[in-house]
């Protein structure tokens, strides 16, 4: 997969671009990333937030390990199988952009 390919996905899926990067919020602070994915030149890079404000990373790989999931779930190779938070996050943003979609307040 490749920049946009990931950027497609993630919007679908969930992610919200916050300064310039597909990130996820915490329902309660839908402004504030917790969770960013950092499409660099020639890696992807998964990072989360510490209570303490500085960033962690979580993954990171080049764009050509990262393959799209054949029934259309996260990418495979950027291990998000390996965090099922994240699996727990996506959906509570995707639910909050439906949501927000059918009152009219997204």
């Amino acid at each position: 997969m490749d920049k946009d390919a990931l950027t497609a996905w993630a919007l679908a899926n969930g992610w919200t671009m916050i300064a310039g990067n597909p990130s996820l919020t915490k329902p309660s602070s839908p402004k504030e990333a917790i969770v960013r994915m950092l499409l660099k030149a020639t890696v992807v890079t998964i990072e989360a937030k510490k209570p303490a404000g500085k960033w962690e990373k979580l993954a990171s790989e080049p764009y050509g390990r990262i393959e799209p999931d054949p029934e259309g779930g996260p990418p495979q190779g950027l291990g998000f199988a390996n965090f099922p938070s994240l699996n727990m996050l996506m959906q509570e943003n995707r639910d909050r952009q439906v949501f927000a979609r059918m009152t009219g307040k997204g």
